[in-house]
């Protein structure tokens, strides 16, 4: 979400006569903005010029201001600081939203970041997002248990958030259609699509020791029976097995355990490596549920293949 503009000067962000200035190029507006009151501290008009000034090298200095799409602007700025840590993302989104702020007070015009672009609050200040051969690597081991695969292969390909995916029931899925439905109170039901690597992980995930597989219950259980005076509400039990719902902070252990990565490292993997392949944005948005961005069932199953394991998974 775009800052308001808080004006230094009036003189610096009176707009030119005429509306739009369409012969206003790249460079003049980041050297103009360098310039104003803005940047008047020099630790900022430093920083701020290298952030700029590395956007500029990937879109061209010479173009038109008013040529410059949203889109791209998010494109470029998901390649270049998209997989770094929080710190470093937040302050070079903060140096292009100010510049963005300015040019648009003071020619007219000036691209807009999609809602989704947003600082980030979850995670220390070294926290990255995983590479898409990272990823690869770490849910395709071999010496990690086949329950943990999975999560993490789901949690990858549906893009949501832990809870959610720890809140699933059998009786919510659809494999057939590779979708999950989660239904929560006072809440619209939410779509969840996966890819071929969650498709193939799931039977083995479901099978039983005699050969039948679950149909009822959590989708992913702990590995030991609750003991006696700690069983769970029913509706977290599994019929099969008495086992129980696995537990966030479980999870959250383990991932932590053989990866060293936080959760929602995974998910922002995913929203990374959309952007990668130049997926909409606010594709991107609704396939995470993060804005106001709605799309159609079909377009967030199209988009979701390209998460699929570049290679077979079991």
């Amino acid at each position: 979400m775009t800052h308001p503009h808080r004006p230094v000067a009036h003189v610096e962000i009176c707009p030119l006569a005429g509306g739009p200035v369409d012969g206003v190029s790249l460079r003049v507006s980041v050297d103009e903005f360098l310039s104003s009151g803005r940047c008047r501290n020099a630790n900022t008009r430093r920083a701020y010029a290298g952030t700029l000034d590395r956007m500029l090298a990937e879109l061209g200095e010479h173009r038109p201001l008013h040529c410059l799409n949203d889109q791209e602007l998010a494109y470029c700025l998901y390649r270049l600081w998209g997989a770094r840590s929080d710190a470093t993302w937040n302050r070079n989104l903060a140096a292009v939203r100010s510049w963005l702020d300015w040019s648009r007070a003071r020619f007219g015009c000036a691209p807009t970041l999609p809602h989704n672009m947003e600082r980030r609050h979850g995670g220390s200040h070294t926290e990255s997002v995983p590479s898409r051969a990272a990823i690869e690597h770490q849910l395709s081991r071999r010496d990690v248990p086949l329950r943990e695969r999975a999560m993490w292969r789901m949690l990858y390909e549906t893009a949501v958030r832990t809870t959610e995916i720890l809140a699933l029931n059998i009786e919510d899925l659809d494999p057939a259609a590779r979708l999950a439905t989660l239904r929560r109170d006072c809440a619209p039901p939410k779509r969840l699509y996966w890819a071929s690597g969650t498709a193939e992980l799931l039977p083995l995930l479901l099978r039983l020791p005699d050969g039948g597989a679950r149909t009822h219950g959590p989708l992913f259980l702990t590995h030991r029976r609750p003991g006696p005076g700690r069983l769970p509400a029913l509706p977290d039990l599994c019929p099969h097995t008495g086992r129980n719902r696995l537990g966030y902070d479980r999870a959250r252990i383990l991932l932590k355990r053989y990866t060293g990565w936080e959760p929602q490292q995974i998910r922002r993997a995913a929203a990374a490596h959309l952007h990668e392949r130049h997926v909409p944005p606010d594709l991107v948005s609704a396939k995470l549920r993060s804005g106001p961005h709605r799309a159609d069932d079909p377009a967030i199953a199209e988009i979701t293949k390209v998460l699929a394991p570049l290679r077979r998974v079991q």
